[in-house]
Formats: C-alpha cells, structure tokens, sequence
C-alpha cells in the first residue's frame, strides 16, 4: 500500500476527483493548505496598500491505494491538475505500514 499526497491549485479540485473516481480509487481526505514553492507568492493591492501574499491558497489530496495502482493515480492526477504554469503543484509518494479500518477492525488492503 502506498500513500499518495498531491498538492493542487483549489480550482482542479474536482477535475481531480473525477479523474481518480474513473479508475477505481476510493477515499481520499482533502485539506485546504496554504503554501508556496518557485511561485513565491504574489502582491495584491487593497485600499491603495501593496501587500506580499507570501502563502497561496492549495489543496493537498491524500490517498491510500494498493501499489499496482500508484502509477495510474499518479497519472491522472497528474493530467488532471496540470496547467502548464508555475504553482501546479507537487505528488508525495510514500509507503504505508499498516492500515485498520476502526468501525469493522478490518486491516491493510481489505480496510481501504
């Protein structure tokens, strides 16, 4: 099992889900998260003050999937989330040790 977290711009959102529903993957936890990375923010002007907006508005998506199906999550995120300019964002993959699901004890593959 694998943990796969993606960070994306708050409008793919739904694109991304979608995407991930067509093949199969089930559950997943979305955060709204602020950050920055090579965008290093940007300046916004209110009531005639500069200001430097130094963390931008993110989504994280995490998921836990089997490992065969790590590269076709990765993929579709990755189709669905890009836009071709800074601040698309980033996918984190990590391994996963043990999973229990609480309500039927179930454990590892059968608990996702």
């Amino acid at each position: 099992m694998k943990r796969v977290e993606a960070i994306i711009k708050p409008f793919k959102l739904d694109d991304v889900r979608d995407a991930l529903s067509s093949i199969g993957a089930q559950g997943m936890t979305i955060t709204e998260v602020k950050g920055f990375g090579r965008q290093k923010g940007h300046k916004e002007i209110y009531r005639g003050a500069e200001y430097l907006v130094d963390f931008l508005p993110k989504i994280k998506v995490e998921l836990v999937v089997p490992s065969e199906l790590v590269d076709q999550v990765v993929e579709k995120i990755i189709e669905a989330a890009r836009t071709g300019s800074i601040g698309d964002g980033k996918i984190f993959i990590s391994p996963v040790e043990r999973a229990i699901r609480i309500r039927t004890g179930e454990q590892n593959q059968d608990a996702l």
